[in-house]
């Protein structure tokens, strides 16, 4: 694991943005495509413009396919829903084609679409093995991420694939990759910021005696991939070393 701390936000995301051109341009020269997880939620909203205005020119992002690791189980066209974000933020500025982007299909019951997202990303790897070569995730308050969040069913998953989730405290279903599916990555970062999270960082990275069921985030551990937590000192307060 990699701990990566910041004075400032600001500092967080012009690195964090730096290592996903690096992962992406590694990607493609080796494999001449860049398969890239997008977190969803307020938090990643100002990297992805960052990467679409300041980084447009040190990718080529017509080799970059882009996925969402989790989606609110509400209409495409909502406010919530993470893909539409992704669409504003980053995909339309860069000029994404649509079949560069995998959305969760929501006109469809949370189980069917989950169903059917993990299919389109089997086709997609075309029988290889399922493993993206960078996921991007957030982190809640509750240490849920992607909507892995505690006390959930999903939280039992051990396979590789999308699943539904009612989570009862939101009183809604939910789309998301489990965490077998986020432990088959090349790469996975954490990006983390503020001083609400502060708590759960702590139990996620310090506690000696794991509780994924009430620190689900504990339960990303890449089975042969990287993983990397960019925080700012606000959200790392807590921590001890």
């Amino acid at each position: 694991m990699n701990l990566l701390i910041y004075k400032t936000k600001t500092e967080l995301l012009k690195d964090l943005a730096e290592y996903i051109i690096t992962i992406g341009e590694k990607a493609i020269a080796e494999n001449d495509c860049f398969n890239f997880v997008l977190t969803g939620g307020n938090s990643p909203k100002e990297l992805y413009t960052m990467l679409a205005m300041d980084y447009r020119e040190k990718l080529d992002w017509t080799k970059v396919y882009f996925f969402i690791g989790d989606e609110r189980n509400v209409p495409p066209g909502h406010e919530s829903y993470n893909g539409l974000m992704a669409r504003k933020s980053i995909l339309d500025p860069l000029n994404v084609v649509a079949d560069h982007v995998f959305f969760v299909d929501t006109t469809q019951a949370p189980e069917k679409a989950a169903i059917e997202y993990a299919k389109e990303i089997s086709t997609h790897f075309k029988g290889a093995d399922l493993s993206f070569d960078l996921i991007l995730l957030g982190m809640g308050d509750d240490a849920h991420t992607a909507s892995l969040f505690p006390g959930t069913e999903v939280l039992g998953n051990k396979d590789v694939t999308v699943d539904s989730v009612y989570v009862e405290k939101l009183s809604t279903y939910r789309i998301t990759f489990t965490a077998p599916l986020i432990n088959k990555a090349k790469n996975v970062a954490f990006l983390v910021f503020g001083e609400a999270k502060a708590e759960a960082i702590k139990h996620v990275i310090e506690d000696q005696t794991k509780n994924p069921e009430l620190y689900p985030s504990q339960l990303v551990d890449p089975v042969d991939g990287s993983l990397t937590f960019f925080l700012d000192s606000d959200a790392a307060k807590l921590l001890d070393n």
